[in-house]
């Protein structure tokens, strides 16, 4: 999988419609945004694969922080392979050594030049056998010196995909791969990285925006799957049957906010709307607003784990790309907000008040951070609200296998609804279908996964 580096975290990506100017590097903001563990001892920014397994090997050998004991922990707790668990996918764990985790970590970096269009979560899978369905793996690679060496790791991916050398192995390899008519969609640009190329721009005209002088139409923030949608929101919303959980408060980083989209306008428990944004590896990787108006508050840069989902093939392969996964650990990644207020307009179309609609881009393994565009970073209480039209570029992921949360107020929007003639679909090749959209890996967890 692809990412983008720590370095990059607050990179500045100008472009797409309607803007201009070159990116601006600036410098690296402190691990999941908050001081690192004094215990791991490690150095949060490995320069080269090898440093980094050194680093790796000396937090385990000198006994003087958590990282042996939680690794040895993990391993303990590891899982037998599911039923139908294919080969690509599969590491074993169990029993493995310092050294199995250090050779791993080398040949994942290897990997890293080599991977195709649909290569990216295999490695990323592979790794989370460690924590699957394991409480002590869990506890690994989500908190001391375990999340640090991710971090660290992340960090160094992403480094490698900044350095010319991702460019030449790996962009003309999937332009070929994803063929003439998806690149048709799409602007030539400086693709001398790879993780240049992956925020490529969008062709003008490529994605021309539904309505947009109609402020009761709301469009699709980037190319994504919508997977779910969940109504009436409170602050720890379950879905029957999927077991699904929303904890808005969290998601928007205990925002002012938050209490639009869990309570009435009268104040009363029972909120609004949920909808799920899944983007996939092969297709765009910037976001858009999905309503016109003005953004009155906005965070780019909440800290959180890189690793940590107890159950991950069951996001990737749950049957419709994460459909009823517990979305409520998605709290505790890696994430930003954009909270719009936009005016809401009567049957009629005459003016009926103004109301709030929130895009949550959330950063799942591998991804170090969520990048926006300059315009909308950081925007407080104290700060002065910012216009945005309906489909203006918000910012990107410089590793698109994400996800955008949208969040509307009660009753506001209560279910997909098209007109004649729009798509709503593609006639999907067999094989990316299988690869990112069936259930034929599918393995069921012993365990529910926890709710917060």
């Amino acid at each position: 999988m692809v990412v983008s580096s720590e370095r990059s975290n607050h990179t500045r990506v100008h472009g797409g419609a309607g803007s201009e100017g070159a990116g601006q590097r600036h410098p690296r903001a402190p691990l999941h945004g908050r001081k690192q563990d004094v215990s791991s001892k490690i150095d949060p920014h490995s320069a080269t694969i090898e440093k980094f397994v050194e680093n790796v090997r000396k937090l385990y050998n000198d006994g003087t922080g958590d990282f042996k004991a939680k690794f040895d922990a993990a391993i303990k707790g590891v899982q037998p392979r599911p039923q139908g668990t294919e080969d690509k996918v599969w590491k074993d764990w169990q029993g493995a050594s310092i050294d199995t985790l250090c050779n791993f970590f080398e040949e994942w970096y290897a990997w890293g030049l080599k991977q195709g269009v649909h290569d990216g979560l295999d490695y990323i899978e592979k790794f989370s056998w460690i924590n699957y369905e394991n409480d002590a793996g869990m506890d690994f690679v989500t908190t001391g010196a375990g999340r640090d060496v991710l971090a660290d790791f992340t960090n160094l991916q992403g480094l490698q995909m900044d350095d010319p050398e991702s460019g030449k192995s790996l962009v003309d390899s999937w332009i070929k791969e994803l063929g003439p008519k998806k690149m048709a969609d799409f602007r030539k640009g400086d693709w001398s990285t790879f993780n240049k190329f992956f925020i490529r721009e969008l062709a003008p005209g490529a994605r021309p925006i539904d309505g947009r002088l109609d402020p009761g139409v709301v469009v699709a923030p980037t190319d994504c799957v919508i997977n779910m949608i969940v109504d009436e929101l409170t602050d720890a919303t379950r879905i029957p049957v999927k077991t699904v959980t929303m904890n808005v408060d969290q998601l928007l980083n205990g925002s002012r906010y938050a209490k639009h989209f869990t309570h009435d306008r009268e104040g009363k428990p029972g909120g609004g709307t949920a909808v799920s944004c899944i983007l996939m590896p092969d297709t765009y990787h910037r976001y858009h607003a999905p309503v016109g108006g003005q953004v009155v508050e906005a965070h780019d840069n909440i800290g959180g784990v890189y690793y940590g989902m107890r159950d991950f093939p069951g996001l990737v392969n749950k049957g419709n790309v994460g459909y009823g996964y517990d979305y409520g650990m998605f709290a505790d990644f890696r994430r930003g907000y954009v909270v719009i207020r936009t005016p809401y307009v009567d049957h009629e179309g005459k003016p009926d008040g103004d109301g709030y609609v929130a895009l949550v881009p959330v950063g799942l393994n591998s991804i170090g951070s969520v990048q926006f565009l300059e315009k909308f970073r950081n925007i407080t209480k104290n700060s002065a609200p910012v216009e945005i039209e309906k489909g203006e570029e918000i910012g990107c992921f410089q590793y698109g296998g994400s996800l955008n949360i949208l969040l509307f107020e009660k009753g506001r929007f209560p279910a997909l609804q098209l007109l004649m003639g729009q798509r709503i679909g593609v006639l999907e090749e067999p094989k990316r279908a299988k690869r990112l959209f069936e259930n034929f890996r599918r393995p069921e967890p012993r365990r529910v996964p926890p709710t917060s």
